[in-house]
């Protein structure tokens, strides 16, 4: 599965930067998330809950970043476990650009499921992970710029 997108960030590129090197902002946007820890350097580890369709499952997963080039993009790759849910494993690119009043975060997303969860069917994982990434990028955006309005701008969609 694929998935793309862009957010408009009100925050300068190096707080953006920041953001997504640090791990409490990131606990507090991962949908689920129990626990992170880690750092950009060494990466991270994270316990998450989900209920996907009918499956709930608590995921242990290690997140490292390669392919980094301070302030402007990095590239994520993970793995997590599930236990009899199965597991789900992929990457993103991310990357900033400068725009007028501030700051623009675009992402590619590729991912994988196994076990149970893939049985659901790809339209369950995929709607799924959409609202994840959605979900994901809403708290994200909150952290830097503040309560979200009705004009945020969620550009997430699959990818052709």
């Amino acid at each position: 599965m694929d998935l793309s997108g862009t957010r408009l960030l009100k925050a300068n590129r190096a707080t953006v930067w920041a953001h997504l090197n640090d791990a409490d902002t990131l606990r507090a946007a991962i949908p689920g998330c129990e626990t992170l820890t880690g750092s950009p350097e060494e990466g991270f580890e994270a316990v998450v809950k989900q209920k996907v369709g009918p499956v709930k499952a608590t995921f242990k997963g290690k997140v490292t970043l390669s392919d980094i080039t301070p302030a402007e993009s990095y590239t994520i790759a993970g793995e997590g476990t599930g236990g009899v849910a199965g597991f789900a494993k992929g990457g993103a690119k991310v990357w900033l650009s400068d725009i007028e009043g501030g700051t623009e975060l675009s992402y590619t997303v590729e991912a994988k499921v196994g076990g149970k969860l893939a049985q659901l069917g790809g339209r369950i994982i995929d709607s799924f992970a959409r609202k994840m990434a959605d979900q994901f990028f809403d708290n994200f955006q909150e952290q830097i710029d503040g309560p979200l309005d009705a004009e945020t701008d969620t550009d997430a969609s699959p990818a052709a």
